[in-house]
């Protein structure tokens, strides 16, 4: 059994297919999966899929960095409105964070819509569903500034949330791991591809207690499957490549990184 912690199965890219999608993944052995949001279109495909597989999919809130438009305040109070309501499914605050790969036209907006978005998982005792690219130090800087002057906390522990994806160097992940204890590293296809060095840096700097499993589905299929949709029910491959690098059984790496997931997302339970 596990969890895919980061799903965008509410993508176009699972209209013809989607029972289909999450009937494999149940048989493969997911038990949950979380849907990151990432726009103001997303929300309500997400939350009506949600609604259709309670105690299964399990939904997020956030405004992507890569979509970040003109509007973004007013889309920010819309989605914050909707973390106000009482009994509001969101498990998280996510995908969010900052992503200057492509384009640095908005290198300030992220940086405010994110600390912003921070806020919202202190203000509203949620984890955070990180994304970022080519924006380390940036990265480190807003959430550290964002959670001073004290260390903030939810009920009485410090937050917690995921760096998605992950795929940096030893370095970085020390520091991410060192500076935010709350927080899991996600690990996902990446890790199966024949040029990554993803397995050396979590076999020497990275424990399995600090790791949970995703998907980012439709994207970043895992070996065999590179180049293919991805979808929940390929984590396996994931699974088996942690049990090499860690040198523990399957059932050992599925039991521990679920146990991860259930700890950083505690609305799950």
């Amino acid at each position: 059994m596990y969890i895919d912690t980061h799903s965008h199965l509410y993508d176009e890219a699972f209209d013809n297919d989607r029972d289909d999608v999450i009937s494999r993944a149940r048989e493969a052995g997911a038990i949950k999966v979380f849907l990151p949001n990432i726009n103001a279109a997303t929300v309500e495909p997400m939350l009506s899929l949600a609604q259709q597989h309670p105690g299964f999919l399990y939904p997020m809130i956030g405004l992507h960095p890569e979509d970040i438009g003109d509007d973004w305040s007013t889309v920010l109070d819309e989605m914050e409105a909707l973390l106000a309501a009482p009994e509001h499914p969101f498990i998280a605050v996510g995908e969010v964070g900052l992503d200057y790969y492509w384009d640095r036209s908005r290198y300030e907006e992220q940086q405010q819509v994110f600390a912003r978005q921070i806020e919202w998982a202190v203000r509203y005792h949620l984890p955070l569903m990180i994304h970022s690219r080519k924006a380390h130090r940036e990265l480190v800087t807003v959430l550290k500034n964002s959670l001073n002057p004290q260390p903030s906390t939810l009920n009485s522990q410090p937050i917690t949330g995921c760096f998605h994806c992950f795929s940096g160097s030893e370095e970085v992940a020390e520091e991410l791991l060192s500076t935010f204890p709350g927080f899991m590293l996600g690990i996902g296809g990446v890790l199966t591809f024949k040029n990554s060095h993803l397995g050396e840096v979590l076999r020497n700097v990275v424990p399995l207690s600090r790791i949970i499993l995703e998907t980012d589905a439709p994207y970043l299929a895992p070996a065999p499957h590179r180049g293919k949709r991805n979808e929940t029910a390929f984590i396996p491959s994931i699974i088996d490549r942690l049990s090499d690098i860690y040198g523990v059984s399957a059932e050992e790496v599925a039991a521990e990184t679920t146990q991860n997931a259930l700890n950083t997302f505690p609305k799950c339970q």
